[in-house]
């Protein structure tokens, strides 16, 4: 009985010593566990928040794009704007021009060109069909010299609103169709005698633009034009010359081979 009862002790005893073993342990699984849940959740939440905060500031870098985007196109709007003010400005300033420009110097500006343009058709042609090398030379020239001084009177043209049309009149388109007619040392003696003559023109009209233009520009390009007229004057009667004397040698020997 006594034994017994010893027994009875000793086995409740190590029951509760196994039972207080064992407590620590349960708590710390609980403790880890729970720990982990609040971890686990605590970064869910994180995460969470985080992609909300995501969420949250891709509207906001989105906006300054839209802005810049908005910021250019009103900077196209207003480049467009100003382009097309400026151009307006420009013709009306042209159309102003035009009627403070005398009639006087307007119609030297359009004859001006008529007749640089068709020294250029004439040179070009001349160029081609010469056979005397003075005249081959001075048509280069023509072609040459004539077309710089009509990119100068277009421009004039343009700035006092007068308008150059690029065809040739209808004195210089006559001129153009009897040259083509012809070759050889007809159509040299023919090219350079209206060379001559057309020169001799030009310059009076130019010595009177110089001295009477009303508009400080119309009379600053006749000015200076006129030196080379004078040059191109010289250069067309001594290739004229040329071609004369080339004629005479050409049928000098054209008849000594017939007889």
């Amino acid at each position: 009985m006594k034994h017994a009862f010893s027994r009875s002790i000793l086995f409740s005893s190590l029951l509760a010593l196994g039972i207080a073993m064992s407590l620590p342990a349960s708590g710390q699984s609980s403790g880890s566990t729970a720990g982990q849940g609040s971890s686990g959740q605590g970064a869910s939440a994180g995460q969470g928040s985080s992609a909300s905060g995501q969420g949250s500031n891709a509207p906001t870098r989105g906006a300054p794009t839209t802005a810049g985007q908005t910021t250019a196109t009103g900077q196209t709007s207003a480049t467009s704007s100003q382009s097309g003010t400026s151009s307006m400005a420009h013709s009306g300033t042209a159309m102003a021009n035009a009627t403070t420009v005398a009639s006087s110097d307007k119609k030297f500006v359009e004859k001006a060109f008529h007749g640089g343009l068709a020294e250029v058709k004439l040179g070009q042609l001349a160029a081609s069909k010469a056979q005397t090398p003075e005249v081959k030379q001075f048509a280069q020239r023509m072609v040459d010299d004539h077309g710089k001084a009509n990119q100068q009177l277009e421009k004039l043209a343009g700035d006092k609103g007068i308008d150059a049309t690029r065809e040739l009149d209808k004195s210089a388109q006559h001129e153009y169709n009897k040259l083509d007619k012809l070759s050889g040392a007809q159509f040299d003696r023919e090219y350079m005698s209206h060379m001559v003559s057309d020169h001799q023109k030009d310059i009076k009209e130019f010595q009177k633009a110089a001295k009477s233009a009303k508009d400080p520009d119309v009379k600053s390009f006749a000015e200076s034009t006129l030196p080379t007229l004078n040059d191109h004057l010289a250069a067309a009667k001594s290739a004229q010359a040329a071609a004369k004397n080339g004629a005479k040698t050409g049928a000098r020997t054209t008849s000594k081979q017939a007889g």
